[in-house]
C-alpha cells in the first residue's frame, strides 16, 4: 500500500488527462557506470523502484538510452502490472556509442522504431508520455513531431514531449503537436533556462527538471546549500527540492536514487513550506556563497 506520509499533502500536475504527483522518480541512476549497462546489484534496482511506488510516487522517468534499454527493463520487471494511477514516461531519440556518450538521432524511421522497442520492452499498449530525446539538427523538426503525432493517432503514445529544447524550439512545436510537457536541465543553482519555466507557467505545461539535485553536485559537502538547509533542520537534498516545489506551481522535480534511504529523503520535501521571504534569502545565500 502507498504510504500516505507522502501522499496526503502533496499536490498533483495533470500531463493531458492524467493527473500526477508533483515529486516523481528518474530512473536514469538505475544503470552502470556512464549509465551504460546494468547496475551491479539489479535486485536492489528492482526494489527501489517497488518502493518509489510503495511510498506514493505516481509519475517515473525512463528512457530507451539509459543503459541503453536496461532502466525500462528494470522498470518493467520491477512494477508489471502497472498501477492504474502510475504516470509512465519514456523517450527516445538518443543512440549510444558507449558510457557518457550519446548522439541524436531523428529519422522518423529510427523513432518509430524507439517507440515500438519501449512498448515492447515496457509491455505496453500504449506510453502514457513519450518525449522526444533530443532534436536532431539534420532532420527536419516537422519529420520527426511527424512520425510521433501519426503514432499518437494509432494509440501509441497518449502525450507527446520535448526534452532539452529552447522556448524558440516549443513555440514551433506547438504548432505541430499538443506539447504535453517540457524536461530540461533546471535546480536551485541551474537557471539557464528560466525563460523556458516562465513559457511553461504562463501556458500550464508542466515543466519537469531533470537533475534536480545537480547530479549531486547539490549534495556534497562543500555546497553552498549546506548551511542554508542545517539552519533550517532539513537535508540538502530537501531545501533543493522544496525549493522547485515553490517556484512554480508547473515544475514535477524527478530526482533520482540508487538508495531506498534517500529515496525516502527525497519524498519528504513535498513538507516543506517555504515562504517568499526564505525563497529570496535562500537565494542571497547562494549568491553570497559564489
Amino acid at each position: 500500500m502507498p504510504d500516505d506520509r507522502f501522499a496526503s499533502t502533496r499536490p498533483v500536475l495533470p500531463i493531458g488527462a492524467t493527473a500526477a504527483r508533483r515529486l516523481g522518480f528518474g530512473s536514469m541512476q538505475l544503470t552502470g557506470p556512464g549509465h551504460w549497462g546494468r547496475p551491479q546489484h539489479p535486485d536492489e534496482a528492482i526494489s527501489l523502484l517497488r518502493a518509489a511506488v510503495d511510498h506514493g510516487v505516481t509519475h517515473i522517468d525512463t528512457a530507451d538510452a539509459y543503459g541503453p534499454h536496461v532502466a525500462e527493463t528494470l522498470i518493467h520487471d520491477a512494477l508489471h502490472p502497472y498501477p492504474d494511477d502510475l504516470l509512465l514516461a519514456t523517450k527516445g531519440g538518443l543512440t549510444r556509442q558507449g558510457p557518457n556518450k550519446w548522439s541524436p538521432l531523428g529519422r522518423p524511421e529510427y523513432l518509430r522504431q524507439c517507440v515500438e522497442m519501449s512498448l515492447r520492452r515496457l509491455n505496453l499498449e500504449r506510453i502514457d508520455l513519450y518525449y522526444l530525446h533530443r532534436i536532431d539538427l539534420a532532420i527536419p523538426l516537422e519529420d520527426q513531431l511527424g512520425v510521433l503525432a501519426d503514432m499518437q493517432s494509432e494509440g501509441k503514445i497518449n502525450h507527446i514531449g520535448l526534452s532539452k529544447v529552447s522556448v524558440q524550439v516549443i513555440r514551433r512545436a506547438r504548432e505541430l503537436v499538443l506539447v504535453a510537457a517540457v524536461q530540461n536541465k533546471y535546480s536551485i543553482a541551474n537557471r539557464l533556462h528560466n525563460d523556458v519555466l516562465e513559457y511553461c507557467a504562463t501556458r500550464g505545461i508542466p515543466f519537469v527538471p531533470y537533475a534536480p539535485l545537480g547530479a549531486g553536485r547539490l549534495l556534497r559537502a562543500d555546497s553552498p546549500l549546506v548551511s542554508l538547509a542545517r539552519a533550517r533542520g532539513v537535508t540538502t537534498a530537501q531545501l533543493a527540492l522544496a525549493w522547485l516545489l515553490h517556484v512554480s506551481p508547473v515544475v514535477m522535480p524527478i530526482p533520482g536514487t540508487c538508495r531506498t534511504a534517500h529515496l525516502v529523503d527525497n519524498l519528504s520535501a513535498h513538507q516543506i513550506a517555504l515562504k517568499p521571504e526564505e525563497m529570496k534569502e535562500i537565494d542571497i545565500g547562494l549568491v553570497s556563497a559564489r
